[in-house]
């Protein structure tokens, strides 16, 4: 894969953490346009040009290396085409989103899935099935990216559970008379769970509280990584 990414991209930054494999690529990409970086990309501060990401990504680790791509919208990242665990991108691509971070991820990036991968196209196979989803950062983004802690705020805050209905979901924020205009206005009812909401309802439901709803019933705010 590095090999192909370095053939067609003016710049490459190859991270890799085992030893043996960075002495390996140091022989494919000698004299190259391509950095190795041996560290775990965990720990690495991403670039602060833009940036795009093509990598077959530890199982493992899938969701922590998908957060520190996608919890910061003030970052570089551009583009991602990533394969991953079959499981993991069915559960980032669902219209039903059980996790915050994924809902909060969709007010900035488009994830779609594009293929499945069998564990046979692997040598050796792994346990499970793969896939190949595609990131892109939108044009337009659904909460400006400099207002992505308040949104973090209040994803977090109503998503103690995500099957809640959305009265008791945003209870505390909305007064009863805002709960019911803006249900009228989602055209959804009482029992319609949170996690069912879509992007552009998320939209118009942080619009309706930035606008109409007084600052100390907002959820506060907590500093992100």
């Amino acid at each position: 894969l590095t090999e192909i990414l370095n053939q067609r991209a003016k710049k490459v930054l190859a991270v890799e953490y085992d030893k043996n494999f960075v002495k390996i690529l140091e022989k494919k990409v000698n004299n190259s346009n391509t950095t190795i970086i041996h560290q775990d990309i965990l720990k690495i501060y991403l670039p602060k040009e833009r940036f795009i990401v093509v990598s077959n990504i530890p199982y493992a680790i899938t969701t922590p290396i998908m957060k520190k791509l996608l919890n910061n919208p003030l970052s570089s990242f551009q583009r991602g085409v990533i394969v991953i665990e079959k499981g993991a991108a069915k559960r980032f691509t669902s219209q039903y989103v059980k996790d915050p971070y994924v809902i909060a991820w969709r007010m900035w990036f488009d994830i779609r899935y594009v293929k499945g991968i069998s564990r046979k196209s692997f040598s050796p196979p792994p346990k499970v099935d793969s896939a190949m989803i595609l990131i892109t950062r939108k044009d337009i983004p659904i909460i400006p990216a400099k207002d992505h802690l308040l949104f973090w705020a209040l994803v977090n805050y109503v998503y103690k559970n995500p099957r809640l209905p959305i009265d008791l979901a945003f209870k505390g924020i909305f007064t009863a008379r805002q709960m019911k205009h803006l249900k009228r206005t989602l055209r959804i009812g009482t029992e319609f769970p949170v996690a069912a909401l879509t992007v552009q309802q998320w939209g118009v439901i942080f619009n309706t509280m930035v606008n109409h709803v007084p600052t100390f019933r907002w959820p506060k705010i907590r500093k992100r990584n």
